[in-house]
């Protein structure tokens, strides 16, 4: 049988407690009397006053977990009178010593010690000044074991309510440890999340505003130039070929497997990026300054991205005009810089930001960097990033 079956309530438990301490008391008190050569009182004086003393403190042990201070009220003033009486010695300090362990266990500490101490010290006087007189003097030993039995009580009850202490405080760091792990754990799952958003932005919008180029010039000369329109069908196939390939790699983290898995795309295939923007329609020039040491990964594919999103946008919203776009190493940083002479600005709108320019600012800025994006004086848009080669995280990339 499981032992929770057999746990009583704690009510429960208390109530046979104090029938147990009340029965112990009288009866041990009975029989110590009878045997005991110290005369005394006998407890059926003063109306039963022993008998009901003992049952008064061995009874109010029920009530110890509930109101620990008051049954340690009762039974030590119960300990008081019956030894100011001068009723007979025995083992009637049990119901005390108990309500001393309860008092400190289940107590707050610092307080309940003060009372449990000066409940002690009143005591022990009390003891001490009733026995003065006891007769032989050998029995004046009990008092200074009543005493001592006393404060280990106490001292026994601190000990299990700072070992309980502490346990809760570990159970209270397990538990905000834990908390902060599902935390970090949710903040990695929604840096994931927003890494393949991008990639997934960057991939299709690229491919698709390429396409949208082709097949209005397929459209246009299918009738009058079959051969320019078999040439824009080419680089609408490769160009959608190229976008499932990595849309298939992106998918691949979600389904945590390696299978056609390809690594992020970087500057090394920038040449290929200025091949499909030249197809698209675009006038498009680089220069480039040579790179004084390699750059971070996260640096690179950020660089790539930035490029592509940008050639994209002047696919979309401008359409075949020139493109400029600068690469200039430095000790610190790389700056990127992407110009069209189109006329309004890339993201359309004059220059309205979206989604497009909301995403190369925010890779730069979890490099730690920064991107300036608007229109030129002289018409055309222009789009700048400055990306540090230390950068400070390389989050969503």
């Amino acid at each position: 049988m499981p032992r929770g079956l057999l746990r009583l309530p704690v009510p429960v438990q208390d109530a046979l407690l104090a029938l147990l301490v009340t029965f112990m008391q009288v009866q041990g008190t009975v029989r110590s009397a009878e045997n005991s050569a110290v005369e005394a009182r006998p407890l059926g004086d003063l109306g039963d006053l022993g008998y009901v003393l003992l049952v008064v403190s061995g009874l109010s042990v029920a009530f110890r977990r509930r109101w620990p201070t008051a049954v340690f009220a009762v039974t030590a003033g119960v300990s008081l009178l019956y030894y100011a009486a001068d009723l007979p010695d025995g083992p009637g300090w049990i119901a005390l010593f108990v309500a001393l362990y309860t008092l400190t266990a289940y107590g707050d500490g610092r307080r309940s010690l003060v009372v449990a101490g000066s409940g002690i010290a009143v005591l022990s006087v009390v003891w001490l000044v009733a026995a003065a007189g006891i007769e032989p003097r050998e029995a004046i030993g009990w008092v200074f074991f009543r005493i001592g039995a006393s404060v280990m009580s106490a001292a026994l009850g601190e000990s299990v309510r700072g070992r309980r202490v502490i346990a809760a405080e570990a159970e209270e760091r397990a538990e905000r440890a834990e908390r902060t792990r599902e935390e970090e754990a949710r903040a990695r799952v929604d840096a994931e999340r927003l890494r393949i958003a991008r990639e997934v932005h960057d991939t299709v919008a690229h491919a698709i505003a390429i396409i949208n180029v082709q097949s209005g010039v397929t459209a246009h000369v299918l009738d009058k130039r079959p051969e320019r329109a078999r040439e824009a069908l080419e680089v609408i196939e490769r160009t959608s070929a190229r976008a499932l390939r990595e849309m298939r790699a992106i998918l691949g983290v979600l389904r945590g497997t390696d299978e056609g898995r390809a690594p992020h795309p970087d500057l090394s295939r920038l040449d290929e990026l200025a091949g499909q923007a030249r197809e698209a329609g675009l006038d498009l020039t680089i220069e480039t300054s040579s790179p004084s040491s390699p750059l971070p990964s996260a640096v690179d594919v950020a660089a790539y991205r930035i490029i592509q999103e940008s050639i994209t946008n002047v696919i979309r919203h401008v359409g075949p005009t020139k493109v400029a776009v600068s690469l200039d190493y430095g000790d610190e940083a790389l700056e990127v810089r992407v110009t069209d002479r189109g006329g309004a600005g890339s993201e359309g709108g004059g220059g309205a930001e979206g989604r497009g320019i909301v995403g190369m600012r925010e890779r730069c800025c979890l490099l730690g960097g920064d991107l300036v994006a608007g229109a030129l004086p002289d018409g055309g848009f222009e789009v700048r990033a400055r990306l540090p080669l230390a950068p400070t995280a390389a989050v969503g990339l």
